[in-house]
């Protein structure tokens, strides 16, 4: 019998690449995004379920993860990929943009991984696979609310797993670098306000050292075989790195202490 993973965020990038990896090895796939009709392509795939969930939208979780039992009869792996980048000073940011920030990336993880864990807590199995980033072990300027967010994915997940192990659920992170998706596009929310002044340099030269990396994105297609590894291997493995300038990061930022390696990120920048 074939096994099941739903999926959020699945209209682009990392999930839609994830969706069309696990479908092609013989897996029934339930694609979860805001807007549907944005899922054409791979709502023609065979054993491929879209529909709506906006992680914000409790009702919305209750009824995909429901439509995914009723078609499918079990979900084995809950891939938490929704979620988007707030970059920029805090003050440039108002109370509802916080919100949403945190809203999106955590309280909206944390509401799609407890509906489905009674099901899998029933059948004593299952896999939850968190998206974090190499942004939930180090940070960037600007980057106040991300990175809260994904070092709150980190700590949630790693707690969660020893209390889901009692019950024969996994939990992982996958931990992307940069990946050539649009989150520079319509996932990006940068926030500014030119009346601060005291800001402005840290701005340019911050945006200045992101569109000169030395390492080029990967494509989403790597995160999904990392996805897939997490997802098969048999381990009891926590965290899974996706890309080359995730493996070079975290290992940097692993042998370092906080004053080099903050050091080291200022002088890139020339601060």
């Amino acid at each position: 019998m074939a096994q099941t993973i739903l999926i959020t965020g699945a209209s682009t990038g990392i999930g839609k690449a994830t969706a069309m990896h696990f479908q092609a090895k013989g897996w029934n796939v339930v694609a979860t995004m805001r807007t549907p009709e944005n899922g054409a392509e791979l709502e023609a795939l065979d054993n491929v379920v879209v529909t709506r969930l906006d992680v914000t939208d409790p009702s919305s979780v209750a009824s995909a993860v429901k439509l995914a039992h009723d078609t499918f009869g079990s979900i084995d792996v809950l891939l938490n990929n929704a979620g988007y980048g707030a970059y920029g000073p805090l003050e440039s940011f108002d109370r509802d943009r916080i919100k949403r920030q945190f809203d999106t990336n955590v309280i909206g993880l944390l509401e799609t991984t407890k509906s489905v864990l009674p099901h899998m807590r029933a059948a004593k199995s299952g896999t939850i696979i968190n998206v974090s980033s190499i942004g939930g072990q180090i940070t960037f300027p600007l980057g106040t609310l991300y990175h809260g967010t994904k070092f709150a994915v980190e700590g949630l997940s790693e707690a969660l797993h020893y209390e889901l192990e009692a019950v024969g659920i996994k939990v992982k992170i996958v931990q992307p670098g940069m990946i050539a998706t649009d989150f520079a596009g319509r996932s990006f929310d940068f926030a500014n306000d030119p009346a601060i002044e005291e800001y402005q340099e840290i701005i340019g030269k911050f945006m200045a050292m992101s569109a000169n990396q030395a390492l080029p994105p990967s494509k989403p297609e790597v995160v999904a075989e990392v996805i897939w590894t997490a997802v098969t291997d048999g381990t009891d493995t926590l965290r899974y790195r996706a890309g080359a300038d995730a493996e070079m990061f975290l290992d940097n930022r692993k042998a370092a202490d906080d004053a080099t390696f903050i050091g080291g990120l200022k002088a890139q920048m020339g601060l």
